[in-house]
């Protein structure tokens, strides 16, 4: 038995060993110390341990060491099971069992995540957004984790013509997804299943193919985006494009107006996008702005120019708008939102009458409504001297609404809308 130190109730102050809990003497395991040189360009050093570098994950002695790493665990941890369980109650006790999220508008259809009481799994669902219109489950994922360990669904993408869904799932945990479909019209989960892959997916114009991340199955990062058509082997899909240099990191999407697609390459200084028309066909890709060290952007189609997140030369970012057919012309840049030394850009929502900002000022986390024609530049109103405002779920073009969420050191996390032409808002959740 491992006790605490004698000196505990040596008299020298009030503390006693009562209510401490003792633990079995169980010993660690100790991994075994194998010589290995490991050679870089910088010269060679000695790494005893490297033999438990496993990327395939099927070493016998790298997974039995883990298996004991496990069981001491347990066992060291043994005692505290009631206490684990004390608290698992007390904090599902206070989860609020048949929640769900505020529903949000995409193409004529609101869309939102519930949960039915007593259950760990949620329910993905949606409905027209008209009066009466009754609910439509897409992922029921309390009957797909059945027999599973574990079960995460982690990003879904709808189809321009609202029939088709596209859904990541992990069974195992270790965020390595399978692409699979369902036919919304029918309740059909279709054959195609793509495995290994990021969770990151976007249809084509027309729904019948996708582009997605795949994993490389030893490192895990997302390196080549493919392209995969729906009824085809997705062993042959072709790649869409490869990243060469591992420090970047890989994502898909569609512009808000629903023209372009978009390729995102991503590191800690740097980013590069590409994009290609939706409609076509080959779905051929141009890099928007050549990748450079220290030049962070994110760009945005709308009404026939490029909206642009962009730190060159403005270390707090600024929002600049430029001609589809010369956006490498930075001179011809025009300042939408100018760099400021006191407010950080954190980033934008176009929408057909407004530009809605997400900036730090003052202190303070804001959303600030820049109209497009040149009208004022307003600041969505608190109560409170202090808080925190985010732009939140804004998928369509043509609304005078803005979501958006709200705290406070008083006030939890609480989701409005803002009418941009009455200046009211709308209490949601």
């Amino acid at each position: 038995i491992i006790r605490p130190p004698s000196s505990w109730n040596s008299g020298k102050d009030d503390r006693t060993l009562s209510g401490i809990a003792t633990v079995p003497a169980v010993a660690p395991p100790i991994a075994e110390q194998r010589p290995f040189e490991v050679a870089s360009p910088h010269g060679t050093r000695s790494d005893e341990y490297f033999w438990l570098r496993d990327d395939r994950r099927t070493d016998t002695d790298v997974l039995a060491y883990l298996r004991a790493e496990n069981e001491y665990k347990d066992a060291m941890l043994a005692h505290l099971a009631p206490l684990e369980e004390r608290l698992y109650d007390e904090i599902v006790g206070r989860i609020k069992q048949d929640d769900s999220t505020v529903p949000y508008r995409e193409r004529g259809y609101l869309y939102y995540r519930r949960f039915d009481a007593g259950e760990e799994y949620p329910l993905h669902a949606r409905r027209r957004d008209a009066a009466d219109a009754a609910e439509e489950v897409m992922l029921d994922l309390v009957e797909l984790a059945r027999g599973h360990d574990f079960y995460d669904v982690a990003e879904f993408e709808v189809s321009p013509d609202n029939r088709l869904l596209a859904y990541a799932e992990d069974t195992v945990g270790r965020r390595q997804y399978s692409l699979r479909f369902k036919d919304l019209v029918t309740g059909a989960t279709l054959p195609d299943v793509v495995p290994n892959v990021e969770p990151a997916v976007v249809w084509n114009a027309d729904g019948s193919s996708v582009l997605y991340v795949e994993k490389d199955p030893e490192t895990l990062l997302g390196s080549r985006v493919r392209r995969h058509v729906l009824g085809t082997d997705p062993s042959a899909d072709p790649v869409v494009y490869e990243e060469a240099d591992d420090s970047f990191y890989l994502d898909v999407g569609r512009s808000k107006d629903g023209r372009y697609l978009y390729i995102y390459s991503q590191s800690t200084v740097s980013t590069e996008q590409r994009f290609a028309v939706a409609a076509d066909p080959d779905l051929e890709f141009a890099i928007l702005i050549p990748r450079e060290r220290d030049h962070e952007y994110h760009a945005e189609h709308f009404d026939g120019r490029w909206i642009i997140r962009t730190n060159w030369q403005a270390p707090n970012f600024r929002i600049v708008a430029a001609p589809v057919g010369s956006v490498t012309e930075r001179g011809a840049w025009q300042d939408l939102v100018p760099h400021r030394d006191d407010a950080f850009v954190h980033g934008f929502s176009v929408f057909r009458d407004f530009l809605a900002v997400d900036e730090r000022s003052g202190g303070l986390r804001k959303v600030r409504i820049r109209p497009w024609n040149g009208g004022k530049d307003t600041y969505i109103a608190s109560d409170e001297p202090a808080y925190r405002a985010d732009l939140a779920e804004n998928e369509e073009l043509d609304t005078h609404l803005v979501r958006y969420t709200y705290t406070s050191l008083t006030t939890p996390t609480t989701t409005y809308d803002y009418d941009v032409r009455s200046g009211e808002r709308t209490l949601l959740k």
